[in-house]
């Protein structure tokens, strides 16, 4: 590419400057900034590198004149403070500006319906053009289900595919199932399920995942207790599990669940992993370096909110372009928290 002084007289550069420094028509530089897809990667690539050589940023005013469209999308989630909730947030609001979006965000105090419902009400008074919703409860579902007749795409964060019409998120029952498989493998015959919410689709799919690996085996998936995603649910559930001496493996739903249930086993004298293993869910960041460090299923939140933005924009454009793979894969990162059964040690 040719090198270009930037438009004389210090004015602001426009789009024609861009074509003409990128050497594409101006069709191209439209294409790349609303985020089109089947474009060469090369000439994607010299489109940005003129964006970022003279500095131009589109005037979204103008914009919504001419197109009819507001270059602005919805993002809600809530105030949990959990780790993959908010990294995905951080993931929609970076990807949806880097293709051009302007991100209006909101969070919520609960989850509740009319919560749900009000955001959804006040972002659609904002002319936004699409929304992702970083929450999968039965409320959440619902209340994008009804949306869908405004005509306002909604795309759920580990929505379930038969009651979203787009969604986006990692196998559940997938990493639960590795989790789970992670155990068996060890020995554990006995394997508890410290699962999340009843009404989370997540927390169903882990139990899902948590059974059929379970099944596979020919064992009985029989111990399951519910928790709400905290530590300190954790904690608490952890105290009975840790009157349970035929429990010698645990599922945990969550990372946070996790680390509440290892200070309840280490209170009642029972040693991770010697006497209990346990796995948890997420690979939060203090995972590692917990006592001892947590064998984990990861999550790619990253991952997920980038697809979250390519799916939204293939609801947006409604011109036939294919959506990407729902479902993105979990890994297991097995750490120092799981060992042998004690039964399969002592036979050895």
């Amino acid at each position: 590419m040719t090198a270009t002084m930037p438009p004389a007289g210090g004015r602001t550069p426009v789009m024609a400057d861009v074509a003409r420094l990128a050497g594409v028509s101006h069709q191209t530089v439209s294409r790349v900034i609303n985020g089109q897809p089947n474009l060469r990667p090369e000439t994607r690539e010299r489109v940005e590198r003129a964006i970022r050589q003279l500095g131009y940023r589109r005037n979204s005013a103008a914009r919504a004149l001419v197109t009819r469209r507001s270059g602005t999308i919805g993002v809600i989630g809530a105030k949990t403070g959990y780790w993959g909730p908010s990294t995905v947030h951080r993931a929609i609001q970076a990807a949806g500006r880097q293709a051009g979006f302007f991100v209006s965000a909101t969070n919520l105090e609960s989850l509740t319906r009319a919560e749900f419902t009000d955001a959804l009400d006040h972002l659609r008074d904002q002319d936004v053009e699409g929304i992702v919703l970083i929450s999968a409860t039965d409320d959440a579902l619902e209340v994008a289900r009804v949306q869908e007749a405004t005509g306002v795409p909604v795309v759920v964060i580990e929505g379930a595919e038969d009651r979203a019409k787009w969604t986006v998120g990692v196998d559940q029952v997938a990493g639960a199932a590795l989790g789970t498989q992670h155990l068996i493998e060890l020995g554990h015959v006995e394997i508890l399920h410290l699962g999340g919410p009843a009404d989370w689709t997540e927390a169903r799919g882990r139990l899902q995942g948590w059974r059929a690996a379970m099944y596979a085996a020919g064992l009985v998936p029989s111990l399951h207790l519910a928790g709400d995603w905290s530590a300190r649910s954790g904690y608490e559930l952890g105290r009975e599990i840790a009157r349970r001496t035929e429990v010698t493996a645990v599922f945990a739903a969550n990372d946070q669940m996790a680390i509440g249930l290892l200070r309840a086993l280490a209170e009642a004298g029972r040693s991770v992993p010697e006497d209990v293993s346990v796995v948890g869910f997420d690979d939060i960041p203090e995972a590692a370096y917990l006592i001892p460090p947590l064998t984990t299923v990861r999550q790619d939140f990253t991952a997920v909110g980038r697809r979250a933005i390519e799916i939204l924009q293939a609801a947006i454009a409604a011109d036939g372009t294919p959506e990407p793979e729902r479902l993105i894969s979990p890994e297991l990162v097995v750490r120092s928290s799981t060992a042998p059964s004690p039964g399969r040690k002592q036979s050895e």
